[in-house]
Order: structure tokens, then sequence, then C-alpha cells
């Protein structure tokens, strides 16, 4: 009889442990899903903060989320790549195309101008350097053309600096700051569609888009994509 019972005490308990070793089996794997669970969206929120933090976007910009500056320029600096894409979208002479975009973009910068304002008047007087005056054929700025003589220089890049220092200490430097006030000093007899040419050619750069820089453009500031630092007087 007393060894019934233990036989029976003993099969109980097998059961009751194996019960509890099963009980404990399920409650860790539930356990371990769950917290592996959380380790990946933590992972994952990680991952997409360290990409937010990265981007560093040139100014915050108020005009609807299309393609342009605010999606080139995110966490390398693309305004070499616009400007490169704008002459040869428009099949200008200066080439190679991505020389000459990092060319303008480090003349604005070191004059402290918007990337494109080069540009968009080197459209607007010569198609980018395709209808320069026959005696300066590198001057697409139509700067220093006058009755008194033709300004011309020995390189593209050269007009450019020379257009860059003038228009940041005898336009910006006064208050100038968008193409409708340059064009009352630059080119005076405009009846305005001057300004209104250069506004579409940034709004072009602006959105990587020509069909949008006719449909979005604005009296743009020169000083909105500004990167450089002007040198104490």
């Amino acid at each position: 009889m007393k060894a019934r019972k233990k036989a029976s005490f003993k099969t109980l308990f097998v059961a009751y442990a194996w019960i509890l070793a099963t009980t404990g089996a399920i409650l860790i794997s539930i356990a371990s899903t769950h917290f592996y669970s959380l380790a990946k969206k933590a992972q994952a929120e990680k991952a997409a903060q360290t990409s937010t933090d990265s981007q560093t976007p040139i100014a915050a910009l108020d005009q609807p989320e299309v393609k342009g500056v605010q999606t080139i320029i995110e966490t390398d600096d693309g305004r070499g790549e616009i400007i490169a894409k704008f002459l040869e979208r428009h099949h200008s002479p200066m080439v190679p195309y991505d020389f000459y975009g990092q060319k303008l973009v480090e003349i604005a910068d070191r004059y402290n101008l918007d990337f494109r304002l080069l540009p968009s008047i080197a459209m607007q007087e010569s198609n980018l350097c395709k209808n320069t005056h026959s005696g300066a054929p590198h001057n697409c700025l139509g700067f220093g053309i006058h009755e008194r003589g033709t300004l011309d220089f020995d390189t593209y890049e050269a007009g450019f600096e020379r257009a860059g220092r003038e228009l940041r200490a005898y336009y910006v430097d006064q208050g100038r700051i968008t193409p409708e006030q340059i064009m009352r000093k630059y080119t005076p007899s405009s009846d305005g569609s001057w300004a209104d040419s250069v506004n579409q050619w940034m709004a072009e750069m602006r959105y990587d888009d020509r069909e949008l820089g006719k449909t979005m453009k604005t009296d743009a500031n020169v000083l909105e994509f500004a990167m450089g630092e002007t040198e104490e007087k």
C-alpha cells in the first residue's frame, strides 16, 4: 500500500514539475519574443532619428514639397549639381558642366550670394554665354558693355568673379536684394521683363524643373540660399 502511494506521489510530482517546466518555457518564449520586438522597434527608431539628424538642408522653405533645392540638398551640398543640370538643360557652352557648376557655387559663397543668382543673370543676358557680345566672348552677364567700351575677361569664371564682387558691393550691400531691385540699377531701361526672367530661372533651379520655374516664380531674395561669409570691412 505504501509502495503504491509512493509511486502515485512520485508520478504526481513528475507531472507537476513537467507542467511548471512547460509553463516556464512558454513564458520565457513569450517574453523573448516581446523583448526582441521592442529591441527591433528601438533600433528602427534610432536609425530613423539618425537619418533625420544627418539631413542639413541649406534653408527652410515655405514652398510646396516638390523636387529641387530642398530635396537635392540634404546630406550633401548639391548646389553645384543643380547649376550643372541647369547649364546642360539649356545647352550652355560652359563645359564641363560639373566644373562650372562648382565654380559658380564657389564664387557665390565668396560673396555670400544665392548660388542661383549669377547663372540666372547669365541666362537672361546671354542665354548662358551662347549669345555674348562679339567683342566680349567671356562676358556672359552683360557687365561693362556700354558706349564707352566693352569689358571682356580671359575666362568665363573671371567674368562671373567680377560680377559677383560688384553685385555684392554695389547692389546687395546697398539693400538691393531682389531681382526687381537689382534691375532698377543694373538695367534701368527694362520694362520689368529682366527681373521677371531672372526670377523664372531662379525658380527653375529651386525646383530643378523648367515648367515649375514658369509657374512657381516669385520675386526672389538673392540671399535666400547664401552660405558664404563676407569679409569684415
